[in-house]
């Protein structure tokens, strides 16, 4: 633990100017010792890595070191500090400058070695592998080949950047690599080198193994970005061999002329690995000279005394020569040898204290130096910090704008909740009266169809009685018939009794005559006592047949009686069930007559909820125009135009609900909605009209203030109308449509002129614009080049290196300038189809005419710079005109690509790969602007120089003209002061209109463009 934190110290002192190009060894060893980075993590954390950039520098070198030599498990235990890692990157990236910038651009590249080596955890950390483990790496899967390739780019990618932002970040038209604040910066290159060393050998192998496997169209995207990687490294490696504080360190490959074929598979046997040799004793120059004692011993841990001797003296052996007991047996000889021995001892420690000496005020006047510089650097973060406040202070500025308008914002939206719960409150009541409805609608058809059975029902009773009535007549009929056959039978057998009493009489007189005659004959006596007995017996018969007919009628009529008395009482019954069924119907007409009217009622007041919430709206709108808060308002007359057409459409649709309402009342939910939204809109209207009178001259805001004051009475007017059932059949909303039909003929007067322009035009005026920057970059480029060729041919020493460095320099310049065309015009296509939807891409530029318009101002600019540029440099070869001139066209064009990249990125999605090749593209031409400028300076520089010597010859001669020269000097500085700050106030007031009329100041990536500009 003692000897981690001592490496850590050595390594990551806060007053070291170099980092040592190796950490200690027990840093490492530690790392080995215990298995893991626990203790080193548990030494960083207390560090304050987040405020001070160049220990964070240092820490991340130390931790790159540590990840490459370490224990395998450090990669794993430094995976729970990722987060930290990312939020520092992200923290230390919002500074452009310095060790700031770096720091955030080596955190990513540590994050992403971390995740490579976590992804396959067969690569260990300093990437040294042979071919079969390489293969053993990608299983044999050409897929995991294939991803395994793109990490690789990745990661390479991000090496790469860290080479970029080292040499970017250092002058090196100076020999930075032997000064202190160089080296700080380079030492981390040697690690970088090592990777992208053996990722570049790894990459070629792979890239030769997939084409043996895929077809060549497939791996075509692998074969650019390698391309592109292999052009960024050969160049890094050159530039970083020619200095001098890599030389003695390391030992850096050279990449061959061109890159390998991997359409040719035989191209293999041709690749040679690079391999980076590392000195045995190689050690950075600071390292030689500079001791720094502080680092070296530990001022809290005790020396002892005895140890300090035993260091200075040497430490004591069998034999002691202080150690006189015992020595009284020597010879004289043996003690004159001691003496002297002890007299060389004293004379080398004597010399050895003098170069303690030396070395001590050699120490003393470094240090002296360093105190310097860390008091430069002092006055340096002084200046930062008084930049920091000023920027704190405009910052604050900004935010307290951005507070009143959040408090705006959050104030509309408020009332706009209001709204929308009143809407939705008028929904649920609506929503409520229609279930109440449809409640109503199925109880009606319920009690249709009870009276639909109810009337069966008494159908079927009908039928039951008609039947009775036919079984009653047809019983009738049989009685009849038995009562007729009864009197029938009864008659004929009163007249057989009559007749038998006929023959009882005859018969008696007969017997008379016969008992007068009984002597005539005792036979006939005989027969008729035969006869009577038989007519006796026929008689008693006929008596019991008659006693069984009485008996039968009269059980035939108590089953009529009983017959009658059930039909009376069906009868009864179903006259009562009839008059219940009658009442129940009359009940229901009655009920639904009531629910129709609650229903009506219910959709007047819906609809009268609804006029009263729209009265309330533009009522509320009118009071808003006469707050004088609203005053600060401001709006453009595109959107009051695009505000006052959707209120126009729906005034069509109010329109047409209300015919629909008054020939059928039952659409009352289609006028109700059309009707809360006519108010919204038309509320709108007028705030945007009012807002937007606030940005227009006077004559014309008083006109669109009286517009927009007499379409809210207009509107006010029609909702009161509408109110009342009465009164609704005359509403006319023709002097509403004619209110906003002039706030929009108002606000298309106020829109700008480049509005005019059709929707073919401008599309085409895009095209035209862009295709003509390309056109004049490209004759730029080749006017150069003529003149280059020219000056070559003509021109000789001084001015002909000058020339040439010039126009190389303004050839780069073109070449940024044609690439980062080409990626503005890659994502505005981007733009287009992704905003078009189903327009086309006229239609798209047409709806953003101003985005339209700021692309081709700014192409415009970009190719007018360009040709102006040229003509400066042919009249500087030409030795007519100003070096000055250059540098300003220089300017100018950095001003004018910067404008295209803010007029491209402003609808641009902020993780689109175009937008990363544009802003790629704009740091491009910045650098090469700023290579001109440099150029410009240093040729300048030069041609003065030459003229030194004619101007020492006659220099005495104008000894006495010094005072008016410098009089002359003074009112020209004065003069280029005030045109400086004229020019930045046309900038600045440029840049303002294209903010208001774009939004472009809500977006913290055009704010840093503009303000780079």
């Amino acid at each position: 633990m003692y000897l981690d934190d001592l490496s850590l110290k050595m390594s990551l002192h806060g007053n070291r100017p170099v980092i040592l190009d190796r950490p200690p060894a027990p840093c490492i060893l530690g790392t080995h010792h215990e298995k893991g980075g626990h203790t080193f993590w548990a030494a960083i954390n207390r560090l304050p890595l987040s405020s001070n950039a160049v220990l964070c520098w240092k820490f991340c070198h130390v931790f790159h070191k540590l990840l490459r030599d370490g224990h395998p498990n450090v990669i794993k235990d430094s995976m729970r500090n990722k987060a930290d890692l990312t939020d520092m990157s992200r923290m230390w990236g919002h500074l452009s400058e310095g060790y700031g910038k770096l720091c955030s651009i080596y955190l990513k590249l540590l994050i992403t070695k971390m995740e490579f080596h976590i992804k396959n955890p067969r690569f260990p950390g300093n990437l040294q592998m042979s071919n079969r483990q390489l293969d053993e790496a990608g299983e044999n899967d050409v897929n995991n080949f294939f991803q395994l390739t793109v990490e690789m780019f990745d990661y390479l990618e991000c090496e790469l950047n860290l080479f970029l932002g080292v040499f970017s970040s250092l002058d090196m038209s100076r020999s930075v690599s032997v000064t202190a604040a160089g080296q700080c910066r380079l030492a981390p290159l040697i690690q970088v080198i090592l990777d992208s060393s053996h990722l570049y050998d790894y990459t070629v192998k792979l890239l030769f193994k997939l084409h043996s496997c895929l077809p060549a169209d497939t791996l075509q995207g692998h074969r650019d970005r390698f391309q592109e990687q292999f052009k960024k490294l050969k160049g890094l490696f050159y530039r970083s061999s020619n200095l001098q504080y890599f030389k003695r360190l390391i030992q850096i490959p050279q990449l061959p002329e061109n890159p390998p074929n991997f359409l040719r598979a035989s191209a293999l046997s041709e690749h040679i690995s690079p391999v980076v040799v590392i000195p045995a004793e190689s050690s950075s120059p600071e390292s030689e000279h500079v001791v720094e004692t502080d680092d070296l011993v530990d001022t809290d841990v005790p020396v002892p005394l005895e140890t300090k001797f035993d260091d200075l003296f040497g430490t004591s052996a069998a034999i002691d020569p202080f150690n006189f007991n015992g020595q009284n047996g020597l010879r004289k000889d043996d003690k004159d040898r001691l003496i002297e021995q002890l007299t060389r001892e004293i004379q080398a420690l004597k010399d050895e204290l003098e170069s303690f000496r030396l070395e001590s005020g050699r120490l003393c006047q470094a240090l002296r130096g360093r105190v310097n510089e860390l008091e430069a650097e002092l006055a340096e973060q002084s200046h930062l910090r008084l930049q920091a406040a000023g920027e704190s202070e405009f910052l604050k500025a900004e935010l307290d704008d951005l507070r009143r308008v959040r408090e705006d914002t959050e104030k509309e939206q408020r009332s706009l909740t209001e709204i929308e719960k009143k809407a939705q409150a008028n929904e649920q009541r609506y929503s409520k009266l229609k279930e109440k409805y449809s409640e109503l609608v199925q109880s009606h058809a319920d009690l249709l169809r009870k009276n639909a059975e109810v009337t069966r029902q008494m159908t079927v009773a009908r039928a039951a009685q008609d039947e009775v009535d036919a079984v009653r007549r047809e019983m009738q009929e049989k009685v009849k018939a038995a009562q007729e056959v009864a009197g029938r039978q009864e008659r004929e057998q009163l007249e057989q009794l009559q007749e038998l009493q006929r023959e009882l009489v005859s018969s008696r007189t007969e017997l008379d005559s016969l008992k007068t005659t009984a002597a005539s004959s005792q036979q006939s006596s005989e027969v008729l006592g035969t006869q009577l007995l038989a007519l006796q017996s026929e008689k008693a018969e006929l008596v019991q047949c008659v006693s069984k007919v009485e008996a039968e009628l009269a059980v035939r009529g108590e089953e009529l009686q009983r017959v009658q008395s059930s039909l009376a009482t069906e009868r009864e019954s179903g006259v009562k069930t009839a008059e219940a069924l009658q009442n129940q119907l009359n009940e229901k007409e009655s009920r639904e007559q009531a629910l129709e009217s609650q229903l009506v009622s219910a959709r007047w007041s819906s609809l009268q909820g609804a006029v009263e919430e729209a009265e309330k709206i533009i009522q509320d709108s009118l009071a808003q125009i006469d707050d004088p808060a609203h005053i600060s308002c401001t709006s453009s007359a595109d959107y009051l135009a695009s505000r006052c057409q959707a209120a126009l459409d729906c005034m069509g649709r109010l329109h047409s609900a209300t015919e629909a309402f008054l020939a059928d009342d039952t659409g009352v939910s289609a006028l109700v909605r059309v009707v809360t939204q006519c108010g919204h809109l038309v509320g709108d209207t007028i705030v945007q009209g009012s807002a937007t009178s606030h940005m227009v001259p006077v004559e014309q805001a008083d006109a669109l203030s009286d517009s927009v004051k007499a379409c809210g009475t207009e509107a006010l007017a029609l909702l009161g109308q509408m109110k009342q059932q009465s009164s609704m059949y005359a509403a006319d909303s023709g002097k509403l449509r004619a209110a906003l039909e002039a706030i929009l003929a108002t606000a298309e007067k106020l829109r700008p002129r480049g509005l005019e322009l059709q929707q073919g035009e401008l599309g085409d005026l895009v095209e035209q614009e862009m295709a003509s920057t390309s056109a004049a970059v490209e004759s730029a480029a080749a006017r150069i080049e003529e003149m280059l060729n020219n000056s070559r041919a003509v021109d000789t020493g001084v001015k002909m290196e000058v020339n040439e460095r010039i126009l190389a320099a303004c050839t780069e310049l073109m070449q940024a300038i044609k690439q980062l065309v080409l990626s503005s015009k890659n994502l505005q296509k981007d733009i287009v189809e992704g905003g078009r939807g189903a327009a086309s891409t006229k239609e798209f530029y047409a709806k953003n005419s101003r985005w339209t318009e700021g692309l081709i101002s700014a192409s415009k600019a970009v190719g007018w710079g360009a040709t102006v540029m040229v003509d400066a440099a042919d009249l500087v070869v030409q030795g007519k005109g100003k070096f000055e001139e250059l540098m300003v066209c220089s300017h100018e064009i950095a001003a004018s690509t910067a404008q295209l990249v803010a007029a491209s990125k402003v609808k641009a999605d902020k993780d689109s790969a175009n937008l990363q090749s544009l802003q790629k593209a704009s740091r491009g031409v910045t650098q090469a602007t700023a290579a001109v400028v440099a150029s410009t300076k240093s040729g300048k520089s030069q041609i003065e120089e030459k003229g030194e010597k004619v101007w020492s010859v006659w220099v005495t001669g104008l000894f006495r003209g010094v005072p008016e020269l410098q009089v002359l000097v003074l009112e020209l500085e004065t003069r280029l002061q005030k045109e400086r700050e004229r020019l930045g106030e046309l900038r600045k007031k440029h840049y303002e209109l294209a903010g208001v009329a774009e939004g472009w100041g809500d977006q913290v990536e055009g704010k840093g463009t503009i303000a780079l500009v």
